[in-house]
């Protein structure tokens, strides 16, 4: 399947199926429905829309990179990466929630709150790592930069974001733009992750976390947090350029 074909087969796909959910959302209400998180009429479709970033991640992975299906299943769950690909996430994470040391703090009602809100945003997050870090943005890096492929993604799963919260309906949201800001972040962390490490498990663990944290977060100085998130964007360009130009570079002494 050409490369081209396979990433327009994957946003029909993946924006598709969760626009016609909208839809049916939309009917659902327009019917006097509650369709939300509190009834099973909002509950499927936001499952069924939820995962077709994952879905398709999949389909296409199988079809034009020719995984197999236990090879993605296998690399979700992959918990055994080296000590570096660990650490790694563990600076993005600090410098990320660094404005917390100045006025804000983590709070939570449970000790094992944590813990469970780590095991929903594994559903509610980090599966979508399966179509838009391992394979949506590695696909168009076969053509374009980092950065460019990095803003793509971030566009496309912004699109999609805002899909997915009409259909659990938390639109409109209170604060966009901080929302955008945080996004077009995570989009450098995470493809930064995937092609430091080449592992689903580190995306998918590492946005989980950032979902988790984000919920239990409270307060910090704004000003410190959009200098540390400068600075992660920064930190992401220049790993992904240099191990670009690295994988290169070898390529082409291979060649000769």
């Amino acid at each position: 399947m050409a490369r081209r074909h396979a990433l327009c087969i994957y946003l029909a796909g993946a924006l598709g199926q969760i626009w016609a959910v909208c839809i049916t959302v939309f009917i659902l209400r327009r019917l006097g429905l509650t369709a939300d998180m509190t009834t099973s009429a909002g509950i499927i479709p936001i499952a069924v829309g939820g995962i077709s970033s994952a879905l398709w991640g999949t389909i296409l992975s199988v079809k034009h990179k020719g995984r197999k299906p236990k090879e993605i299943l296998k690399g979700f769950f992959d918990v055994r990466q080296s000590i570096k690909s660990y650490l790694l996430v563990l600076m993005f994470l600090f410098l990320d929630f660094l404005s917390l040391f100045f006025g804000g703090s983590f709070s939570f009602e449970h000790w094992y709150t944590p813990i469970i809100l780590f095991a929903q945003a594994l559903l509610f997050g980090g599966i979508e790592e399966i179509g838009w870090r391992y394979f949506f943005q590695p696909v168009l890096q076969e053509k374009q930069g980092y950065i460019v492929s990095a803003l793509i993604t971030f566009v496309m799963w912004g699109i999609w974001h805002f899909s997915y919260f009409y259909i659990a309906g938390a639109l409109p949201l209170p604060d966009t733009v901080p929302f955008l800001v945080g996004l077009l972040v995570n989009s450098f962390i995470l493809s930064a992750l995937y092609i430091q490490t080449n592992s689903l498990w580190i995306c998918v663990m590492t946005h989980s976390l950032i979902n988790m944290l984000s919920q239990t977060a409270q307060g910090g100085s704004t000003i410190v947090q959009y200098i540390c998130r400068a600075v992660i964007v920064v930190i992401a360009v220049l790993l992904s350029t240099r191990k670009s130009n690295h994988t290169k570079t070898d390529g082409k002494e291979q060649l000769i």
